[in-house]
């Protein structure tokens, strides 16, 4: 196990970079200018130009400025934003709140998607999985933005039961609503995951050894059924995870939550080189993070996976 954890570490190191360097090269390659894009439709002197090309090192050549942007990972100084403000604080204040966002709406996900999703294959055919099936269905059709309209209007105009929109401190019982907006939108396909799982994992030989050797169904559903259908199910969560993270950019503009999806919106628009990469390279980490902790989940959720 240790040199498997060793050896997922050590791919971090060429991941980070190749993603680091397609992002710098993506946003250095974006038509425009960022420093004229910085006074709008103002039209500043040459002299401040060149002044402001020098401090953000745009007057450099591409692969010195990549060259130039590692060193401040290493250092951990990531940059300066147009605004002025270090892209360490802009860091400091949004993740944590997109981080909170997102592990909310996991939560949400999880819990609903394995209850429907445990009682649905237990069920299979009937009443209950059938309607379960339409309504998943039913939710991976209608876009992310139609339900956030509708929870936003329908639970936070007119029933009042949420607040519709997020103050700039963020607390939990605001940023409850676009959770759940999150939670159910991506929560389909881990029912269904985990549906097709517990169907699967019935059939197996050793559940039927567990109920011939005289165990409760009460006790085989959790310990041997449950535990063992969960596995798929932990891995889309990663990857959802890793999807709000740089993808919640829609439902955090609609319920104005201060987190990463908004500043990464605005920074990608004035061709923000360094707050785009730094922002890209948090997420990246988190990402394999999550990724890695998955993987080694699967040895405590199933005996029979062992890493050499």
């Amino acid at each position: 196990m240790l040199r498997y954890i060793i050896f997922r570490v050590l791919q971090v190191i060429p991941v980070l970079l190749g993603t680091t360097f397609l992002i710098y090269f993506m946003v250095f390659a974006m038509p425009g200018d960022p420093v004229a894009a910085m006074f709008g439709e103002k039209v500043p002197s040459d002299a401040v130009i060149e002044r402001l090309r020098e401090q953000y090192n745009l007057d450099k050549p591409f692969l010195v400025q990549y060259l130039l942007y590692l060193k401040g990972i290493f250092v951990g100084d990531f940059g300066i934003s147009f605004s002025g403000e270090p892209v360490t604080q802009i860091l400091g204040r949004t993740f944590p709140v997109t981080i909170k966002l997102s592990l909310m709406a996991i939560a949400i996900e999880l819990v609903i998607a394995i209850i429907v999703g445990l009682f649905s294959g237990l069920r299979k055919g009937k009443f209950f999985d059938n309607i379960n099936l339409i309504i998943a269905l039913l939710f991976m059709s209608i876009p992310i933005f139609v339900i956030a309209f509708i929870a936003q209007y329908g639970l936070g105009i007119q029933l009042g039961w949420f607040k519709p929109t997020v103050s700039g401190g963020a607390p939990i019982q605001e940023l409850l609503l676009p959770a759940i907006v999150l939670g159910v939108s991506l929560y389909a396909t881990s029912m269904r995951l985990t549906r097709a799982s517990v169907i699967d994992t019935l059939n197996q030989d050793f559940v039927r050894t567990a109920y011939a050797k005289g165990l409760s169904r009460n006790r085989v559903v959790p310990v041997h059924v449950l535990r063992n259908s969960l596995i798929p199910t932990i891995t889309n969560t990663a990857t959802d995870f890793g999807t709000l993270m740089v993808g919640a950019t829609v439902t955090e503009g609609i319920f104005n939550v201060p987190g990463v999806g908004n500043v990464l919106f605005q920074a990608i628009l004035k061709g923000e080189n360094s707050t785009v990469v730094s922002f890209v390279t948090v997420m990246v980490l988190i990402y394999l993070g999550v990724n890695l902790v998955v993987d080694l989940l699967y040895a405590l959720l199933d005996p029979r996976i062992r890493y050499a």
